[in-house]
Protein backbone atom coordinates (compact mmCIF):
# COMPACT_ATOMS: atom_id res chain seq x y z
CA UNK A 1 0.00 0.00 0.00
CA UNK A 2 1.35 3.55 -1.22
CA UNK A 3 1.97 6.18 1.44
CA UNK A 4 -0.81 8.43 -0.44
CA UNK A 5 -3.59 5.62 -0.17
CA UNK A 6 -2.88 4.77 3.82
CA UNK A 7 -2.92 8.58 3.70
CA UNK A 8 -6.21 9.18 2.09
CA UNK A 9 -7.64 5.95 4.08
CA UNK A 10 -7.04 7.46 7.07
CA UNK A 11 -8.69 11.01 6.33
CA UNK A 12 -11.34 9.22 5.06
CA UNK A 13 -11.29 7.50 8.37
CA UNK A 14 -11.12 10.34 10.44
CA UNK A 15 -14.01 12.30 8.59
CA UNK A 16 -16.86 9.32 8.70
CA UNK A 17 -15.47 9.34 12.80
CA UNK A 18 -16.37 13.55 12.52
CA UNK A 19 -19.78 12.73 10.97
CA UNK A 20 -20.62 10.04 13.36
CA UNK A 21 -20.27 12.16 16.22
CA UNK A 22 -21.91 14.84 14.85
CA UNK A 23 -25.10 12.66 14.42
CA UNK A 24 -24.66 11.20 18.00
CA UNK A 25 -24.90 14.71 19.13
CA UNK A 26 -27.74 15.91 17.60
CA UNK A 27 -29.72 12.68 18.17
CA UNK A 28 -28.58 13.42 22.12
CA UNK A 29 -29.84 16.80 21.62
CA UNK A 30 -33.20 15.63 20.27
CA UNK A 31 -33.57 12.60 23.05
CA UNK A 32 -32.86 16.18 25.67
CA UNK A 33 -35.93 17.80 23.77
CA UNK A 34 -38.36 15.06 22.35
CA UNK A 35 -37.29 11.84 24.48
CA UNK A 36 -36.68 8.52 22.37
CA UNK A 37 -39.92 7.66 21.02
CA UNK A 38 -39.67 10.68 18.71
CA UNK A 39 -36.22 10.50 17.32
CA UNK A 40 -35.93 10.90 13.86
CA UNK A 41 -33.21 9.62 11.37
CA UNK A 42 -34.90 12.16 9.23
CA UNK A 43 -35.21 15.31 11.52
CA UNK A 44 -31.27 14.26 12.52
CA UNK A 45 -30.12 14.42 9.12
CA UNK A 46 -32.24 17.69 8.37
CA UNK A 47 -30.44 19.38 11.55
CA UNK A 48 -26.94 18.16 10.12
CA UNK A 49 -27.35 19.51 6.42
CA UNK A 50 -27.71 15.81 5.22
CA UNK A 51 -29.60 14.13 3.04
CA UNK A 52 -31.45 10.82 4.58
CA UNK A 53 -29.54 8.86 2.54
CA UNK A 54 -26.33 9.79 3.19
CA UNK A 55 -27.19 9.36 7.17
CA UNK A 56 -28.16 5.57 6.68
CA UNK A 57 -24.52 4.99 5.63
CA UNK A 58 -23.48 5.66 9.20
CA UNK A 59 -27.00 4.31 10.97
CA UNK A 60 -29.25 1.72 8.85
CA UNK A 61 -32.14 2.45 10.88
CA UNK A 62 -33.49 4.56 13.98
CA UNK A 63 -32.90 1.29 16.25
CA UNK A 64 -28.90 1.19 15.09
CA UNK A 65 -28.51 4.75 16.20
CA UNK A 66 -30.35 4.06 19.54
CA UNK A 67 -28.26 1.21 20.14
CA UNK A 68 -25.17 3.56 19.47
CA UNK A 69 -25.91 5.94 21.82
CA UNK A 70 -27.32 3.09 24.77
CA UNK A 71 -23.64 1.83 24.43
CA UNK A 72 -22.50 4.75 24.64
CA UNK A 73 -24.59 5.99 27.87
CA UNK A 74 -23.21 2.92 29.08
CA UNK A 75 -19.93 3.08 28.45
CA UNK A 76 -20.09 6.63 30.03
CA UNK A 77 -21.44 5.86 33.52
CA UNK A 78 -19.23 2.85 33.82
CA UNK A 79 -15.99 4.52 33.32
CA UNK A 80 -17.34 7.06 35.64
CA UNK A 81 -18.18 4.52 38.14
CA UNK A 82 -14.63 2.70 37.22
CA UNK A 83 -12.63 6.10 37.45
CA UNK A 84 -14.21 6.60 41.20
CA UNK A 85 -13.20 3.17 42.26
CA UNK A 86 -9.96 3.61 41.11
CA UNK A 87 -9.40 7.02 43.73
CA UNK A 88 -10.21 3.98 46.61
CA UNK A 89 -9.02 0.84 45.17
CA UNK A 90 -6.99 -0.12 48.11
CA UNK A 91 -9.97 0.91 50.67
CA UNK A 92 -12.30 -1.10 52.84
CA UNK A 93 -15.26 -2.27 50.77
CA UNK A 94 -17.85 -0.59 51.98
CA UNK A 95 -15.67 2.90 50.75
CA UNK A 96 -15.11 1.20 47.45
CA UNK A 97 -19.07 0.52 47.41
CA UNK A 98 -20.28 4.02 48.06
CA UNK A 99 -17.53 5.39 45.78
CA UNK A 100 -19.11 3.44 43.22
CA UNK A 101 -22.74 4.12 44.07
CA UNK A 102 -22.03 7.95 44.30
CA UNK A 103 -20.58 8.06 40.42
CA UNK A 104 -23.42 6.19 39.50
CA UNK A 105 -25.78 9.50 40.89
CA UNK A 106 -23.36 12.04 40.05
CA UNK A 107 -22.86 11.10 36.24
CA UNK A 108 -26.79 10.62 36.17
CA UNK A 109 -27.45 13.83 37.66
CA UNK A 110 -25.05 15.35 35.35
CA UNK A 111 -27.07 13.29 32.02
CA UNK A 112 -30.33 12.83 33.23
CA UNK A 113 -31.71 12.16 29.25
CA UNK A 114 -29.17 9.77 28.62
CA UNK A 115 -29.71 8.16 32.49
CA UNK A 116 -33.36 8.08 31.67
CA UNK A 117 -32.57 6.32 27.58
CA UNK A 118 -30.87 3.23 29.72
CA UNK A 119 -32.91 3.00 33.01
CA UNK A 120 -36.43 4.72 32.45
CA UNK A 121 -38.94 3.57 30.19
CA UNK A 122 -38.46 0.98 27.32
CA UNK A 123 -38.80 2.97 23.92
CA UNK A 124 -41.86 1.52 21.96
CA UNK A 125 -41.04 -1.22 19.01
CA UNK A 126 -37.34 -0.53 20.51
CA UNK A 127 -35.33 -3.70 21.25
CA UNK A 128 -31.63 -4.13 22.55
CA UNK A 129 -29.76 -6.12 20.75
CA UNK A 130 -26.82 -8.66 22.74
CA UNK A 131 -23.95 -5.83 21.69
CA UNK A 132 -25.26 -3.99 24.96
CA UNK A 133 -24.90 -6.20 27.13
CA UNK A 134 -21.05 -6.02 27.81
CA UNK A 135 -21.43 -2.15 28.28
CA UNK A 136 -24.87 -2.19 30.60
CA UNK A 137 -22.94 -5.04 32.76
CA UNK A 138 -20.13 -2.49 33.48
CA UNK A 139 -21.40 -0.86 37.18
CA UNK A 140 -22.85 -3.90 37.90
CA UNK A 141 -20.02 -6.95 37.50
CA UNK A 142 -17.57 -3.76 39.63
CA UNK A 143 -19.97 -4.30 42.82
CA UNK A 144 -20.10 -7.86 42.11
CA UNK A 145 -15.98 -7.73 42.26
CA UNK A 146 -16.06 -5.53 45.30
CA UNK A 147 -18.21 -8.26 47.48
CA UNK A 148 -16.32 -10.97 45.94
CA UNK A 149 -13.04 -9.30 46.65
CA UNK A 150 -14.51 -9.08 50.53
CA UNK A 151 -15.60 -12.61 50.38
CA UNK A 152 -12.22 -13.86 49.86
CA UNK A 153 -10.95 -11.42 52.46
CA UNK A 154 -12.24 -10.72 55.10
CA UNK A 155 -15.55 -12.95 54.40
CA UNK A 156 -19.15 -11.14 54.24
CA UNK A 157 -22.20 -11.15 56.71
CA UNK A 158 -24.76 -12.11 54.67
CA UNK A 159 -28.47 -12.93 55.46
CA UNK A 160 -29.16 -16.33 55.00
CA UNK A 161 -32.14 -17.48 52.07
CA UNK A 162 -35.43 -18.35 52.98
CA UNK A 163 -36.17 -22.33 51.68
CA UNK A 164 -38.76 -21.07 48.79
CA UNK A 165 -35.91 -18.71 47.57
CA UNK A 166 -32.81 -21.09 47.45
CA UNK A 167 -33.87 -22.66 44.10
CA UNK A 168 -33.59 -19.09 42.81
CA UNK A 169 -30.38 -17.56 44.31
CA UNK A 170 -28.53 -20.50 43.23
CA UNK A 171 -29.47 -19.94 39.99
CA UNK A 172 -28.52 -16.32 40.27
CA UNK A 173 -25.45 -17.16 41.52
CA UNK A 174 -24.32 -19.01 39.14
CA UNK A 175 -25.26 -16.80 36.21
CA UNK A 176 -24.11 -13.63 37.53
CA UNK A 177 -21.42 -14.54 40.35
CA UNK A 178 -20.55 -18.20 40.77
CA UNK A 179 -17.94 -17.99 43.51
CA UNK A 180 -20.70 -16.49 45.66
CA UNK A 181 -22.98 -17.85 47.99
CA UNK A 182 -26.82 -17.75 46.85
CA UNK A 183 -27.82 -15.19 48.87
CA UNK A 184 -24.88 -12.74 48.52
CA UNK A 185 -25.87 -13.06 44.37
CA UNK A 186 -29.81 -12.50 45.81
CA UNK A 187 -28.17 -9.73 47.78
CA UNK A 188 -27.08 -8.28 45.30
CA UNK A 189 -29.58 -8.38 42.44
CA UNK A 190 -31.74 -6.77 44.55
CA UNK A 191 -29.16 -3.95 45.89
CA UNK A 192 -28.64 -3.52 42.27
CA UNK A 193 -32.09 -2.37 41.77
CA UNK A 194 -32.77 -0.10 44.84
CA UNK A 195 -28.99 1.32 43.85
CA UNK A 196 -31.34 2.69 40.43
CA UNK A 197 -33.95 3.21 42.38
CA UNK A 198 -32.63 5.84 44.64
CA UNK A 199 -31.34 7.38 41.24
CA UNK A 200 -34.11 7.32 39.03
CA UNK A 201 -36.24 8.67 41.65
CA UNK A 202 -33.90 11.85 41.81
CA UNK A 203 -33.49 12.40 38.24
CA UNK A 204 -37.13 11.76 37.69
CA UNK A 205 -38.52 13.95 40.60
CA UNK A 206 -39.52 11.92 42.78
CA UNK A 207 -38.25 12.98 45.86
CA UNK A 208 -39.64 17.08 45.48
CA UNK A 209 -41.05 17.87 48.86
CA UNK A 210 -39.76 14.28 50.12
CA UNK A 211 -35.99 14.56 50.73
CA UNK A 212 -34.28 17.66 51.31
CA UNK A 213 -30.74 16.80 52.10
CA UNK A 214 -30.35 14.39 48.72
CA UNK A 215 -26.90 14.02 48.67
CA UNK A 216 -26.61 12.73 52.70
CA UNK A 217 -30.31 10.57 52.11
CA UNK A 218 -28.32 8.93 49.49
CA UNK A 219 -24.60 8.13 51.45
CA UNK A 220 -27.03 6.52 54.37
CA UNK A 221 -28.97 4.15 52.26
CA UNK A 222 -25.84 3.19 49.81
CA UNK A 223 -24.43 2.10 52.80
CA UNK A 224 -27.02 0.14 54.08
CA UNK A 225 -27.63 -1.73 50.41
CA UNK A 226 -23.73 -2.43 51.64
CA UNK A 227 -24.67 -3.82 54.72
CA UNK A 228 -27.52 -5.72 52.66
CA UNK A 229 -25.10 -7.46 50.57
CA UNK A 230 -22.92 -8.63 53.81
CA UNK A 231 -19.98 -6.46 53.31
CA UNK A 232 -18.47 -5.69 57.09
CA UNK A 233 -17.43 -2.26 58.62
CA UNK A 234 -13.85 -1.62 59.04
CA UNK A 235 -12.91 -2.57 62.52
Amino acid sequence: MSRNTSVTKGARARAREEVTVAIKDEARRQLAAEGAAKLSLRAVARELGMVSSALYRYFPSRDDLLTALIIDAYDSIGAAAEAAHAEVAGQEPVRRWTAVCEAVRVWALAHPHEYALIYGSPVPGYRAPDSTVRAAARVGQLLVDIVRDAHRGRGIAVQPLPGGLRTEGERLAADLAPDLPPAAATAMVAAWAQLFGLVGFEVFGQFSRVVEDREAFFSHAVTQLARGVGLLPQG
